[in-house]
């Protein structure tokens, strides 16, 4: 994984406030990022077949997953529970020691409404508590800084944001021993441009993509993810929370837009939209637009370009059905289990067996509406999604499995 720094930046373009889905699919697509060059156009890029690229499976890397039990958001539980999984994994003084620490949180949707009474962050949202446990185990171990991140869609500061959604903020800073800052990575931000991540096997879908340079700036970057399905990458976890790193600013259906507000529905979703000039193209891959096969196979290039070194999954309370309120049939799940686990994959695949789906599941079977991200991540040797290669420590699967599958007649 190498990352090229790139200084040139886009022009902010016009911000767009509609939280809907954009009908057109192309105004923006040969919009200049401004009177320099981010590197060699996206034209120049060479095509990739996914099916010329060696199955590495059988022989992916596996990395230990502890699986506890965790009955509640309660500050002291949670907090024990964290500090026993990563006993379990190996603990994570030498890993964050002197570092600076990103943590990438799920804070999904362009609206945080409630469901089934209970506020986005006790259901499908990074739960307070959790990143406030997070957060003090991090600086009790050494890190030097710790950012939260997020891509947001709104143009307030972050710790607003946060605070009118029910957050304390100060009291996680103060858990964080003050080491605690709130980046939005929609754009370049406080950065001059991007920093250039290239998918070590040359992608799937893409070759490389242009994030925010926090993403290059951090010694270690952490997933804080939920457990749950989602409905056109089968589930979310660790790995699935990473599609959120690209920036709107380049990958938003009003890209090129340093201001823009607005998701990937159009470009990664649909793929009707091209990406600025100089940003890394879409490979000549022969997938449909509006396939099912797009966003798990871009969601395993961006994870792939950028992987994460701890994983930390709250399978605590969640949802059925969907990965947000705006999915229709979704259900109110309490697993009360917490993953953690160094790598991504193999973390959500203990996660995928804990909600009884099989994360070995080929096309279209149950979770998966389309291609499975974490076989589609085995094969490139990324991690195994095979839980027989995987050593859990705690629980074991069968003693917490929690079905997601709702059964019918």
């Amino acid at each position: 994984m190498k990352k090229q720094i790139l200084s040139t930046r886009p022009e902010a373009g016009t911000v767009s406030r509609r939280r809907f889905i954009l009908a057109s699919t192309g105004a923006l697509a040969g919009a200049a990022l401004g009177s320099g060059t981010l590197g060699a156009l996206a034209a120049a890029e060479p095509a990739s077949d996914k099916r010329r690229i060696p199955d590495r499976s059988a022989a992916a890397p596996s990395s230990p997953v502890a699986l506890v039990r965790c009955e509640s958001y309660e500050p002291k539980v949670f907090r024990e529970a964290l500090e026993k999984s990563f006993d379990l994994v190996g603990g994570i003084k030498t890993l964050v020691r002197d570092k600076t620490v990103a943590v990438k949180l799920n804070l999904t949707g362009l609206s945080w409404k409630p469901v089934f009474g209970l506020p986005a962050h006790e259901t499908y949202q990074t739960q307070p508590n959790t990143a406030a446990a997070l957060c003090a185990l991090l600086a009790e171990a050494g890190a030097r800084r710790i950012v939260l991140i997020e891509n947001l869609y709104w143009e307030k500061p972050f710790e607003e944001v946060l605070t009118e959604e029910g957050w304390d903020v100060k009291a996680v800073q103060a858990a964080g021993e003050h080491k605690v800052t709130f980046e939005d990575t929609r754009n370049r931000g406080q950065f001059p441009g991007y920093s250039r991540f290239k998918v070590p096997w040359g992608g799937y879908m893409y070759p490389a993509f242009d994030l925010n340079q926090r993403f290059e700036k951090c010694d270690v970057l952490m997933s804080l993810a939920k457990l749950k399905q989602h409905v056109t990458a089968g589930v979310t976890g660790a790995v699935k929370n990473c599609f959120g790193n690209t920036p709107t600013s380049l990958y938003g259906d009003t890209a090129p837009d340093e201001r823009g507000l607005i998701h990937r529905a159009v470009m990664f979703h649909g793929g009707d939209k091209a990406v600025p000039k100089g940003v890394p193209a879409e490979l000549a891959h022969g997938v449909p637009k509006k396939s099912t096969m797009r966003v798990p196979n871009i969601t395993a290039d961006i994870f792939g370009a950028r992987p994460t070194e701890l994983n930390i999954v709250d399978g605590i309370r969640t949802i059925r059905g969907g990965e947000g309120h705006w999915n229709e049939g979704i259900g109110l799940m309490n697993p009360k289990v917490l993953l953690v686990g160094r790598n991504g994959v193999c973390t959500d695949a203990v996660g995928t067996a804990v909600m009884g789906f099989d994360p070995q599941a080929g096309e279209s079977k149950m979770p998966f509406q389309g291609a499975n991200h974490l076989q589609l991540l085995a094969a490139a040797g990324v991690g195994t999604n095979d839980p027989k290669r995987i050593d859990v420590r705690g629980e074991a699967i069968k003693d917490v499995v929690c079905p997601f599958e709702r059964k019918t007649g």
